[in-house]
C-alpha cells in the first residue's frame, strides 16, 4: 500500500512541513485560549453587571415625599366644642410642621397637645391644660427642677434647663405658663430661639382673643 501523502496546503500551494504543521497548531491553540479568555471576561462582566443592578433594585430606594404634617389648627377647631378654654394655635412660619394634634384627658386634666417638629428638626410639645393642677405639671415635665424665669412678649415663663442633665430626653428645656384657666407647657430638644418663637406665636394668639 502506497504511503498517505500530505495534505497540500492552498495557501502554500504544496505539503506543509513538520515544522509549519507545528507551529499552525500553536497558533489554532493560541487563539483558542484567547476566545475563551475573552469569553471568561465578558461572562463575568455580565454577571458583575446583574449582581450590581439587583442591589440598586433592593437597596436604593427613592427618598419618600417629605410629610404634609398634622393640621393642627383643624384640630384645634374641631375639638374646640369640648374644651372650656380657648385651644392654642399659634402661627408659626411654614418650615414648622407638626406631627400630632390632640384633645384627651391626661392625670384627669384635660389636655390639648401638639407635637412641633422645628426647622432645627429638633421637637417642641405644647401641653394645654385646662384647670390644670401642680401634680399635672409635674408629671407632664417628669418632676424637672425650676431653673429660672423668662419673659417673651410680655408673658413671663418659669424654665427648667436640663440640658446638662444625663438623659433628659424631650425635657431637655421647658417653660411653663398660667393664662386664664389655662397652665401650657412646651417642652423638648430645641434651642433658645425656636422656643423663643413658639412662645412669641402664643402670646400673640393671647393678645388676640
Amino acid at each position: 500500500m502506497a504511503a498517505k501523502q500530505p495534505r497540500v496546503v492552498a495557501e502554500l500551494g504544496r505539503p506543509e512541513t513538520p515544522a509549519e504543521t507545528a507551529a499552525r497548531k500553536a497558533e489554532t491553540s493560541r487563539k483558542h485560549r484567547s476566545n475563551q479568555t475573552l469569553l471568561n471576561l465578558v461572562v463575568a462582566l455580565l454577571g458583575s453587571l446583574l449582581v450590581v443592578v439587583f442591589l440598586v433594585s433592593v437597596v436604593v430606594r427613592p427618598a419618600p415625599a417629605p410629610s404634609a404634617g398634622v393640621d393642627y389648627a383643624a384640630a384645634a377647631s374641631e375639638a374646640q366644642g369640648g374644651a372650656e378654654a380657648p385651644l392654642l394655635s399659634p402661627a408659626l412660619p411654614p418650615e414648622w410642621t407638626a406631627n400630632d394634634a390632640r384633645f384627651q384627658e391626661t392625670q384627669q386634666v384635660p389636655t390639648w397637645y401638639i407635637g412641633f417638629l422645628t426647622p432645627g428638626e429638633q421637637y417642641i410639645g405644647l401641653d394645654q391644660g385646662i384647670g390644670a393642677n401642680p401634680t399635672w405639671q409635674a408629671a407632664l415635665l417628669d418632676n424637672a427642677p425650676e431653673t429660672g424665669t423668662v419673659t417673651i412678649e410680655g408673658v413671663e415663663w418659669t424654665v427648667y434647663d436640663q440640658r446638662n442633665a444625663d438623659d433628659p430626653g424631650n425635657f431637655a428645656y421647658s417653660l411653663a405658663t398660667t393664662h386664664g384657666d389655662s397652665t401650657v407647657l412646651l417642652h423638648g430638644t430645641a434651642v433658645d430661639e425656636e422656643f423663643a418663637l413658639l412662645a412669641a406665636s402664643i402670646a400673640a394668639q393671647w393678645d388676640s382673643e
